[in-house]
C-alpha cells in the first residue's frame, strides 16, 4: 500500500513474475451488477498477447470469480472443474478478467489462453492513457452472459494481479477503490 496524492492506493510491480492480491467476498450480480475500479499503469509489456500461453500476461488485471453450483453445471463443464479442482486445488468455475491489454481492441471478449473457465475482458489498450489514473465502470451481469452464455452464479472472489511470469518483462500498475453497486435504471419522462 502506498499513498498516491494523498489517498491510498495498492502499487503492484511484477518483475518475470505474477503477484496478485484477493479478497473472497459473496455477491450477487442480478443485485449488484456494476463494479468500478480505478488503476494506473506505468508501462505495456511488449509480448503480451492475449491469444497466447506465451503472452498470457497485463500490466494490470481485475478477477471476478464465480461459485461452483453443480446443479446448474451440464456434465462436461463438472467433469472439467473436478479434474482441474484435483490438481490445482480450490478454483473458479468461471471467472471474468478485465484486462489492460497491449495491442487487443477495447472491448474484445476472448478465451483465456489456458482455460475456458476464464474470459478475458480488454477494457484498455495501448499506450494513450499510460501513467493517468482511469476509473473503469463494467456490467458484470451482462459481461458474464455474453462471455459464458448463461446465467452468472454468485460472485465469490475478487482480486488484482499483475504479471509478467511468461513474456519475462516488467510491469508497474496501481490500482485503487473497487466496489460493487446496484444498477442505476433511467427513467423515462
Amino acid at each position: 500500500v502506498t499513498q498516491d496524492a494523498d489517498v491510498a492506493v495498492v502499487k503492484a510491480v511484477s518483475e518475470a513474475s505474477a503477484s496478485g492480491l484477493t479478497k473472497e467476498v459473496k455477491i450477487d450480480p442480478r443485485t449488484f451488477p456494476i463494479v468500478r475500479w480505478r488503476w494506473k499503469v506505468e508501462n505495456l509489456l511488449q509480448n503480451s498477447d492475449v491469444s497466447r500461453k506465451d503472452g498470457d500476461d497485463y500490466p494490470a488485471r481485475l478477477y471476478i470469480t464465480f461459485e461452483y453450483e453443480p446443479d446448474k453445471v451440464g456434465f462436461s463443464k463438472m467433469l472439467k472443474y473436478k479434474a482441474g479442482r484435483s490438481i490445482f486445488g480450490d478454483i473458479p468455475i468461471g471467472a471474468l478478467n478485465y484486462i489492460w491489454e497491449t495491442k487487443t481492441p477495447v472491448g474484445t471478449i476472448v478465451e483465456n489462453a489456458y482455460t475456458d473457465f476464464t474470459k478475458m475482458i480488454v477494457v484498455e489498450s495501448g499506450p494513450q492513457k499510460l501513467g493517468m489514473w482511469i476509473d473503469e465502470e463494467r456490467n458484470i451481469y451482462e459481461d458474464y452472459k455474453k462471455a459464458f452464455g448463461e446465467e452468472p452464479p454468485l460472485i465469490n472472489g475478487v482480486a488484482i494481479m499483475s504479471d509478467t511470469d511468461n513474456t519475462k518483462e516488467q510491469a508497474t500498475a496501481y490500482y485503487g477503490d473497487i466496489f460493487f453497486q446496484k444498477s442505476v435504471k433511467m427513467s423515462a419522462q
